[in-house]
């Protein structure tokens, strides 16, 4: 019996078009949603999430693809994405089926929001691990193993033309592109240039501190989040607060899961502004969440940012003040 060795997952660098144009590259669409290797062994496929989760009781519907193989063992990587209403990746969408555990609750959102992996990369094949093989092999081991299915797909991918691919995913609402280089390996745990991506939006990933009281409407629940992410000593940073992008919903999830991390102060390594740190309340630094932003000011705080939601599968330390970049077009960070 095989039985298949763990990965890491293979990460991107944040870059612009003109780094990745030429003959050299292959350009993917950038899937808006939660990454997940797929092991699919002994007739089941078990999900891990890249900070090495096992997610796999939140999406069953996925659990078919293990006859998708031809009766090979594999570990596949992709994306676990779910769609609008207008056929549109949608994270706002994948927040419930993220958090969800319960069988009951697992069974009706799987009716109500089902989900798509996007599969893209090949790492392991029964007994044999392709790593080290070229992207375009890797493509091609893929595509000949995983048969594409009702919730699994294998996305096409294009050589060259990363600016009309760019030029496409915004047209179609899409997050932006991942160029990769075609001869490059898959490098497991490790963020590389050879893979690039190319966003739409800046979006940042946050660690939440405290939280502020909301007035009116929300009175007696959370107003606005207060924000921080590392730098590069390893301290937690102010970067700002988020009151927008929240659901009625989304609130009263928050301020469950922050009330048993109340703090008597603030957990950042730097001064927090009065008018934020005037009846706040301070949190352990433990939440971490996802936020689009307009630009980053002089000071490293971010202007016009928006929740997009909590990220179950990123580490505290994930979120640093060197991924705060401002977006300036195809040189958008993420």
């Amino acid at each position: 019996m095989v039985r298949l060795p763990v990965y890491t997952p293979m990460l991107a660098q944040a870059g612009t078009l003109t780094s990745v144009q030429g003959p050299g590259w292959a350009v993917e669409m950038k899937w808006d949603g939660v990454r997940a290797l797929a092991y699919v062994e002994d007739g089941a496929v078990r999900l891990m999430s890249r900070n090495a989760k096992d997610i796999t009781p939140a999406y069953p519907e996925l659990q078919l693809m293990a006859g998708a193989t031809g009766g090979h063992d594999a570990v596949i990587d992709g994306e676990i994405v779910a769609f609008d209403d207008a056929g549109r990746p949608s994270f706002e969408a994948l927040q419930p089926r993220m958090h969800q555990r319960n069988p009951a609750a697992v069974a009706a959102l799987t009716r109500a929001v089902p989900v798509t992996y996007m599969a893209f990369d090949i790492l392991h094949l029964d007994d044999a691990a392709t790593v080290a093989r070229p992207y375009t092999e890797r493509r091609e081991l893929l595509e000949s193993t995983l048969t594409p299915g009702y919730r699994w797909q294998v996305p096409v991918w294009f050589p060259d033309h990363a600016q009309r691919a760019f030029e496409s995913s915004q047209q179609l609402g899409l997050e932006g592109v991942v160029c990769k280089r075609l001869a490059s390996p898959y490098r497991p745990g490790r963020r590389s240039g050879e893979w690039t991506k190319v966003k739409n939006v800046s979006t940042a990933e946050v660690v939440i501190g405290g939280w502020k009281p909301g007035s009116g409407r929300r009175s007696g629940t959370i107003g606005s989040l207060l924000l921080g992410a590392y730098d590069d000593a390893g301290r937690l940073r102010f970067v700002g607060h988020v009151g927008t992008g929240f659901t009625e919903q989304v609130l009263r999830d928050l301020r469950d899961r922050l009330a048993p991390l109340e703090l008597p102060g603030p957990p950042f390594g730097d001064e927090v502004p009065r008018e934020h740190a005037r009846d706040a309340h301070w949190v352990r630094p433990e939440l971490v969440g996802e936020v689009q932003y307009a630009e980053v000011t002089g000071d490293g705080r971010l202007r016009h940012p928006s929740w997009r939601g909590l990220r179950p599968d990123r580490e505290p330390a994930e979120a640093r003040t060197s991924g705060l970049l401002p977006h300036q077009g195809d040189a958008a960070a993420g």
